[in-house]
């Protein structure tokens, strides 16, 4: 599956079946294994009919499903993968194929939702001990930028001062130099940073955030 922050919400790209099981639900990209491909070559030829598969960030196995009654049709295993793309880009997908929000999908085909489920939790556990944030935003950003990934991602509020107080601190950040034109309220400039690495890394093994009881955005629970 593929996930993008757009217009502040965490969404996931998800393709209309025109075919029974489950004609006319929403699906995740995806398809058979062929006889001679390995996994990592199917995942690639699923992800370029729906997308520019160079315009992904990150790319990870997620989980194998493995349940008897996931597919009426019969037996089917099947490996989920979690691709990221950064807000900054605009991917040109099919006709039969869209951007949802992970806070309200549509009716989903097979257990297609409940593996968006694990991809969220995956995303977010992630986002507290690595830097995988690289791969949701853009090139460089300001801290209030960021912050607005960070919040549609986790799903909770988090504070600007307290995300650049943690990530400067783990070093997964670096200042640009640059500063943003200031907006129409004028003020001080905000300076511009960038990830340190464009790859991911484990940056605080025994770092979990969990949001704060009377803090979890309405929705999101």
């Amino acid at each position: 599956m593929v996930m993008q922050v757009r217009a502040g919400r965490l969404h996931v790209m998800l393709w209309r079946r025109a075919n029974e099981p489950f004609a006319g639900a929403w699906a995740l990209p995806g398809g058979p294994l062929l006889p001679d491909e390995t996994l990592g070559a199917s995942v690639a030829r699923q992800l370029a009919s729906k997308v520019e598969v160079q315009q992904l960030s990150h790319l990870e196995q997620l989980e194998t499903r493995s349940d008897p009654d996931r597919d009426p049709r019969g037996r089917t295993v099947a490996t989920a993968y979690l691709g990221l793309v950064p807000s900054h880009l605009d991917p040109a997908l099919p006709e039969d194929t869209a951007w949802h929000p992970t806070d309200g999908l549509p009716e989903t085909a097979f257990d297609h939702g409940s593996i968006v489920g694990s991809a969220l939790g995956r995303l977010r556990a992630k986002l507290s001990y690595t830097n995988v944030g690289f791969a949701l935003a853009p090139p460089t950003f300001s801290i209030a930028e960021l912050r607005d990934i960070y919040v549609a991602a986790l799903g909770y509020e988090v504070t600007a001062t307290n995300l650049q107080r943690v990530l400067l601190r783990r070093g997964v950040l670096e200042a640009t130099g640059e500063t943003a034109a200031p907006g129409r309220a004028g003020g001080r400039p905000a300076m511009r940073y960038r990830f340190a690495s464009p790859a991911l890394e484990v940056t605080d093994p025994f770092a979990v955030l969990k949001p704060p009881s009377d803090r979890i955005l309405p929705g999101r629970r």
